[in-house]
């Protein structure tokens, strides 16, 4: 069974890496769909999405520690 705190620094390590590949898609990526963000709002959207990411991450992996899958 894992704790909280490996919990929360997993879910952070998985959402750094997604952080990374989110910021770079979203510059380079999202144009092709007619937008285009300059890099700071790309930091803005990647940020909001990492936030997302990580709480979401904690909460399944405490969901399935808890029922012990």
């Amino acid at each position: 069974m894992q704790t909280r705190k490996a919990s929360f620094f997993e879910a952070n390590a998985n959402s750094i890496i997604g952080l990374a590949i989110s910021y770079l898609f979203t510059l380079f990526c999202l144009p092709w769909f007619g937008l285009h963000p300059n890099p700071v709002d790309a930091g803005g959207i990647t940020l909001c999405y990492f936030f997302l990411s990580t709480g979401r991450s904690f909460v399944i992996r405490r969901v399935f520690n808890a029922r012990e899958i």
